[in-house]
């Protein structure tokens, strides 16, 4: 074998070994790691009953904001970043994410823990504690319309223009 053939060779092995060591920690990290690590907790099921969660007054500051909106008119990169910024833990049932358009993305029953964070995804997927799927097959956001957040009761909690 010549020099030539032997250095394409050893070059096509390291580029291999290094998009399968690439892939391995992209899937360990998106399915592990993450979550172990994730401040974002499942809420109690008790909490599920409208019944049993309080009316939010629309004077009360709600510390709690959408970080960012990526990939806007990509179905499979549409996603949006939504944060707890406060103290407490913040239940997100019945919590409704909108579009300028009205498209409705309404939580599960998911609590984000101070400093925690979800991302929701436009397109369809399995739900875990730090992505959440919309099950859209369009794309809903347009760069330059608003996002708002709205708790159970109706009232705007958090506004973000798409850029």
């Amino acid at each position: 074998m010549d020099r030539r053939r032997l250095i394409q060779y050893l070059l096509l092995n390291a580029f291999i070994s290094a998009c399968v060591t690439g892939a391995i920690l992209f899937w360990y990290d998106r399915n592990y790691r993450q979550a172990a690590l994730s401040p974002v907790q499942p809420a109690a099921p008790a909490q599920v009953d409208s019944t049993s969660q309080p009316s939010l007054s629309p004077n009360v500051d709600i510390p709690v904001e959408i970080v960012s909106i990526v990939g806007a008119g990509t179905l499979t990169a549409e996603s949006v970043v939504v944060r707890n910024a406060g103290d407490e833990p913040l239940n997100l049932a019945n919590w409704q994410l909108q579009d300028s358009d009205k498209n409705i993305f309404i939580f599960p029953n998911l609590t984000l823990n101070n400093d925690g964070a979800v991302q929701v995804h436009t397109t369809s997927g399995t739900n875990t504690v730090i992505d959440l799927y919309w099950g859209e097959t369009e794309p809903v956001w347009q760069s330059g319309e608003e996002a708002a957040l709205l708790d159970p009761s109706g009232n705007v909690r958090a506004v973000y223009q798409v850029p």
